[in-house]
């Protein structure tokens, strides 16, 4: 069974089309906050910069990430930091 990282950076590939797309589980520094779990995969810090962002605002381009990892918030996904990025976001040095 893929780990949920794996899972995560799928389903986001699916949706996005990243040129460039990073997930690092984080939830080795939460330990003992509220929604950890000792077997960790709870907390991620994802960074995907896709062509599909341009023209969304930060809020549009959250609300499309927590759309399409759903299915992982249901089984125990607690906390989701979030850099989602157009590719002209970086060239401008935003990101």
């Amino acid at each position: 069974m893929p780990s949920r990282a794996e899972r995560i950076r799928a389903l986001l590939a699916e949706a996005f089309a990243p040129a460039e797309i990073e997930v690092r589980d984080d939830s080795a520094h939460h330990a003992g906050h509220a929604g950890a779990r000792p077997e960790g995969e709870t907390h991620f810090s994802v960074r995907v910069i896709s062509p599909r962002f341009v023209g969304m605002s930060r809020v549009a381009r959250s609300r499309a990430a927590h759309d399409a990892l759903a299915s992982e918030f249901a089984t125990g996904l607690h906390a989701l930091a979030l850099n989602l990025l157009a590719p002209e976001d970086v060239v401008e040095g935003r990101g």
